[in-house]
């Protein structure tokens, strides 16, 4: 009852579009609208005055980040949204798993077989806190496969793929030339006209 009267309270005072209040106000019972007391003009103004500046002193975005409040999403953010809040020209995730697949992980099927279903999400984690983990652990040297299927595992969460919706035809038409000579020049000319990030 006491959010039911803070609802009314806000109605009277005007905080709702009247077309809205006019539809609330038909399924209001008559007992609860009459047993609300009418506002002061006096809390009116004040109430008014507070939201005001609580609305003002609300902290941006760059400094919620800088207090480590909030933090940019890795996975399943837009590649580039995800570049230009973290500054870099390639996603740090995709950057050390690379890294330390080339120097540790030649090894047959690195991409096709998968790792430990717990390792990959550890992994996932650090790199959502925006953490760099070390991959040199014991844990992950011995299941090298796990920084593999995290590399992968970021790939299929990308909102727009990495070769993007909108080329899709182009990259569907490239593979299915005739020859490979000409499939290989069909798909440089659709790489060249990827957005930025991904081309990089």
């Amino acid at each position: 009852s006491r959010s039911c009267l803070s609802f009314c309270f806000l109605l009277q005072v005007g905080f709702f579009p009247s077309e809205c209040v006019e539809l609330i106000n038909d399924k209001v019972p008559q007992s609860v609208t009459n047993s609300v007391p009418k506002p002061v003009s006096k809390k009116h103004g004040k109430l008014i005055t507070f939201l005001r500046t609580f609305m003002k002193s609300r902290p941006t975005k760059q400094k919620l980040k800088q207090r480590g409040i909030l933090k940019e999403r890795v996975f399943g953010c837009d590649l580039g949204e995800h570049l230009l809040n973290s500054g870099h020209d390639v996603p740090q995730v995709l950057k050390s798993c690379t890294e330390f697949i080339e120097k540790h992980g030649i090894v047959d099927g690195i991409y096709r077989l998968s790792g430990i279903a717990s390792n990959i999400q550890k992994l996932r984690h650090e790199f959502d806190s925006e953490q760099i983990p070390d991959l040199t652990k014991d844990i992950y040297i011995q299941d090298i496969h796990c920084v593999g299927s995290l590399c992968k595992l970021y790939f299929r969460e990308l909102p727009n793929p990495l070769l993007t919706y909108q080329l899709y035809e182009k990259f569907s038409d490239a593979v299915s030339a005739a020859t490979d000579e000409e499939r290989l020049v069909k798909i440089h000319d659709v790489i060249q006209q990827l957005p930025p990030p991904h081309y990089r």
